[in-house]
């Protein structure tokens, strides 16, 4: 398989690109290399489709940001091509994309036009729902299912979706006669230009029905309410998308449904701080330990402990690196997970009793409890060269 190219590069624009300079990019390169103008060229129809690809994922701000952000690694719920959120595209699809663009389905006069390929009647998707969820490291570290009262569009259980009563029959709509789109002819700077709209007699199905069901009023939906189950996979973060096909609003007379795209939000967490895939734990050590070493507990996100050895004379600072006990990477991003990275603080107590004071003060003139000339230099230097 052919690796895939830049999407910006593909339509010559920088990433810095207005949705306007994307869309004049789009018709430039959709004019030169349609079919009608290539017929039989293959090598045109794919650069046709890959044009089309890339336009359907830049022209839209949310997925664009996500390409952005993860490349061809995909959003888990996009609507891009291949790879880019497992949704396909056919060379109808193109068209009508390729059709809104030019305030219609677009043809050129003489090139057989767009309009040859969209004579089929409409088929009509319901439009997404957007939900949000706030997800707890707990639950993003193992992967919950989210259950939701939706209000939504749902088929209308009187005609089951088809918008008639029953053994009303559907009839061939007259204005456009089964097409479900009208052709207007009008003179452009390209020539001229044929231009298919959706016939507003029977909105593009091509059949128009006589007797409308009473319940929907012929719209083959109504409002109601389901129940939805959500499947959130392990690893998200806040921003993610995830993408519930199938589950949004129904579609007109028994047209497909559209989607729930449920926004990832995230909770603090009282223990850990999210970095990534990995999790920060900061560690206040006492002071013996940190002098005399031993061992420690740490906290785990499954709720566990683990057994870590402190070295004697751990200084501040330090960072210790449990490897594989972060988070794991989300589907479709890698495998594995990521590390738990422990922050190592000392602590310092503000009152001491007379004994303890008693205690230190015998230490106070030992050369073991004195910072290092050459150390203190070197931390010094450090601190100079970071400002510079």
């Amino acid at each position: 398989m052919a690796q895939k190219r830049d999407y910006y590069e593909v339509l010559g624009v920088e990433k810095t690109a207005s949705e306007d300079e994307i869309k004049k990019a789009y018709r430039k390169i959709a004019i030169k290399y349609h079919p009608d103008r290539n017929p039989g060229d293959k090598q045109a129809e794919e650069k046709f489709k890959e044009a089309a690809e890339a336009y359907n994922v830049l022209h839209d701000p949310q997925k664009r940001q996500q390409y952005d952000q993860f490349g061809f690694s995909g959003p888990m719920g996009g609507g891009g091509f291949d790879g880019f959120g497992g949704a396909s595209m056919n060379m109808d699809d193109i068209f009508s994309m390729f059709g809104d663009i030019f305030g219609g389905r677009a043809g050129f006069g003489g090139f057989g036009g767009f309009g040859s390929r969209g004579g089929r009647p409409q088929q009509h998707r319901g439009s997404d729902l957007r939900l949000k969820v706030k997800l707890t490291l707990e639950e993003i570290n193992q992967g919950v299912t989210k259950k939701f009262k939706v209000r939504k569009d749902t088929t209308c259980t009187h005609c089951h979706g088809t918008g008639a009563e029953s053994g009303s029959n559907r009839e061939t709509c007259p204005t456009c006669h089964g097409s479900g789109v009208i052709t207007h002819t009008t003179q452009s700077i390209f020539g001229m230009m044929q231009s298919q709209g959706i016939c507003p007699t029977c909105q593009g199905e091509g059949q128009i029905i006589k007797n409308k069901c009473h319940e929907c009023g012929g719209t083959g939906v109504t409002k109601g309410e389901e129940l939805v189950e959500i499947n959130i996979p392990a690893g998200v973060a806040e921003g993610m998308v995830v993408n519930v096909p199938g589950k949004g609003n129904a579609g007109f007379r028994g047209g497909i449904a559209g989607d729930i795209q449920v926004f990832i939000e995230e909770e603090e967490h009282d223990t850990f701080v999210r970095d990534g895939n990995d999790l920060i734990y900061n560690l206040l050590l006492d002071f013996p330990t940190a002098a005399l070493g031993g061992e420690i507990d740490i906290p785990t996100i499954e709720g566990k402990t683990l057994k870590v050895k402190i070295e004697n004379g751990t200084q501040p600072g330090k960072t210790m690196r449990l490897r594989g006990k972060g988070l794991p990477i989300v589907q479709g991003y890698g495998s594995g997970r990521g590390d738990l990275v422990v922050n190592i603080s000392v602590y310092i107590p503000k009152t001491l009793s007379r004994e303890e004071k008693n205690a230190i003060e015998a230490f106070k003139d030992s050369d073991n409890f004195k910072g290092d000339n050459q150390t203190k230099a070197s931390i010094f230097q450090r601190f100079k060269n970071y400002f510079q």
